[in-house]
């Protein structure tokens, strides 16, 4: 199987390329100035679209909020925009979305059937979800969660703070925060792309639910490290602004239902066995 992959280089398109190379299938990177995306689309069997400026960088000011809008959206049309164009179309597109399309949402289950929510990041994954939906493929929407991983993203801000002994719940610390291996994460892109029936939203988090307090408090334990100084809320806003609001202090407690039922197996389902599986990662070289 050929399976082009947006976004080859981010943290979870290296571990799909991985994982898809470890079984034999070819990964192929597609390049931002490739010259004639629908002839090479033709030569696929799936597209992986996950390119996207990252979220965690801080301020969103104007200019980065529009940069995070337009390698999103426009990456998707031109990816579309080729499939559509292509004579021989690939059997499916796995596209990124993630947890934000809900906004914040309290001590509410979350499925796919929830109701969009407000905010930049949900009108965000709704204009994504949008323009990936218009391809003339089976379309699968990947609504990502927190990726756990010690090499990047968030985790990889916040340990290094716990195993000084100076990490802890942010804001109230009772937020649900929805989370995801990143050996599971790119795991469920895969059987997504290979589940012939998978098609529309899923959401790729763990069945168990986590308070941000409990997450911190078990990778401290693993690391045995104490967690109690907190972080105040005011002092989230006044630094970070309204991504603090949406990226650290929203509260998404989501299900993973569909995705268990399409015959997935999480090899980290709880907050324990992702929390060992972090803090034993093996970093890329």
């Amino acid at each position: 199987m050929r399976v082009l992959i947006s976004g080859y280089t981010g943290l979870v398109g290296t571990e799909v390329a991985r994982q898809l190379t470890a079984a034999g299938h070819e990964a192929i990177k597609l390049e931002r100035t490739e010259p004639n995306l629908a002839a090479l689309i033709e030569t696929v069997d799936a597209v992986v679209n996950l390119a996207g400026a990252t979220t965690g960088k801080i301020p969103w000011t104007k200019g980065y909020k529009d940069e995070i809008v337009a390698s999103r959206i426009e990456t998707t049309k031109k990816i579309v925009a080729a499939i559509n164009g292509a004579k021989k179309k690939p059997k499916v597109l796995v596209s990124g979305s993630a947890s934000g399309f809900y906004g914040d949402c309290g001590d509410a289950w979350l499925d796919e059937s929830s109701p969009k929510g407000t905010g930049f990041l949900s009108d965000l994954a709704a204009l994504w979800e949008l323009e990936a939906l218009k391809a003339d493929t089976r379309v699968v929407l990947a609504r990502t969660t927190m990726v756990m991983s010690r090499a990047k993203g968030a985790l990889g801000k916040l340990l290094p703070l716990i195993k000084l002994g100076v990490g802890g719940p942010l804001g109230s610390g009772k937020q649900w925060w929805a989370f995801i291996s990143l050996q599971d994460e790119a795991a469920a892109i895969i059987h997504l792309v290979n589940a012939n029936t998978a098609s529309g939203a899923y959401n790729l988090t763990a069945p168990e639910p986590a308070t941000c307090a409990q997450i911190v408090k078990s990778l401290a334990k693993g690391l045995h490290r104490p967690a109690f100084l907190k972080v105040p809320t005011f002092a989230m806003k006044l630094l970070i602004g309204e991504a603090a609001v949406e990226l650290l202090l929203c509260s998404q407690k989501m299900k993973a239902d569909r995705l268990l039922d399409s015959g997935f197996k999480f090899s980290h389902p709880t907050l324990e066995s992702a929390s060992d599986y972090v803090l034993s990662e093996e970093l890329p070289n």
